[in-house]
């Protein structure tokens, strides 16, 4: 596999000077293409600010960030948006459903955003709400819906395009332990069929779920081990 991922020395520095709060301190680290990765860390930690920069929603202050062998540290908001666009399929915590859409158009707007004609977006749409187990659900509204389905259907929406990288942040932090078990079987699928995962947590019990862990403490690395049982 080849590398996905090359932070190489990143740093994160908000309010530089006296009051400086170093978010990130050095990170160097690597991704491969189709590994499924756990980035986990307390509140405060720094995970969040290197979601951020993986996700290619911030820049790094020092250091340099290459996705699929590109330098994409220093690029503009527009560069930045390509590149979210093409490589990057994002899940979060809440949701971030718009409640007056159905769960089809929900899952059809970034393809709107990103230009692709109406047949193949509703296409795409459909194919990506079957493949989560939610082809009887597709015009149903969010308040229709138990908090595992919202999850599916945004995880319909990160796929539909079939970008390389699944970036998961939280992504079973509103949910219960049933639906928790259907959100990580669906990353786990997704893995299997050639995606690569990133999932950002701060449980132990979801981390175990990945090939990998990555432990960040003070804006640092301070562990970084595969998990001998992932299957």
């Amino acid at each position: 596999m080849g590398k996905l991922v090359e932070i190489t020395d990143i740093s994160k520095i908000y309010n530089p000077g006296e009051n400086e709060v170093r978010a990130l301190d050095h990170v160097t680290l690597t991704i491969d293409e189709h590994e499924f990765v756990a980035i986990i860390g307390q509140s405060g930690s720094g995970k969040s600010t290197l979601m951020n920069m993986l996700g290619c929603l911030d820049v790094p202050t020092s250091g340099t960030y290459r996705l699929h062998g590109q330098d994409v540290s220093n690029m503009s908001d527009d560069e930045l948006s390509d590149i979210r666009n093409k490589e990057i399929g994002f899940i979060f915590q809440g949701f971030n459903l718009i409640p007056s859409l159905t769960a089809i158009e929900n899952v059809e707007l970034p393809l709107m955003y990103r230009d692709v004609p109406k047949k193949e977006r509703e296409k795409l749409s459909s194919d990506a709400l079957d493949r989560v187990g939610l082809g009887g659900r597709k015009t149903h509204k969010p308040s229709e819906m138990s908090g595992g389905q919202q999850q599916r259907v945004a995880i319909a929406r990160a796929i539909a395009q079939a970008p390389p990288i699944i970036l998961a942040d939280e992504p079973t932090g509103n949910l219960d332990s049933g639906s928790t078990k259907e959100i990580m079987g669906i990353l786990k699928e997704l893995y299997d069929n050639g995606r690569t995962i990133i999932l950002i947590t701060h449980d132990n019990e979801i981390a175990a779920n990945a090939q990998r862990t990555i432990r960040i403490r003070d804006g640092r690395v301070v562990e970084d081990k595969v998990n001998e049982d992932f299957k």
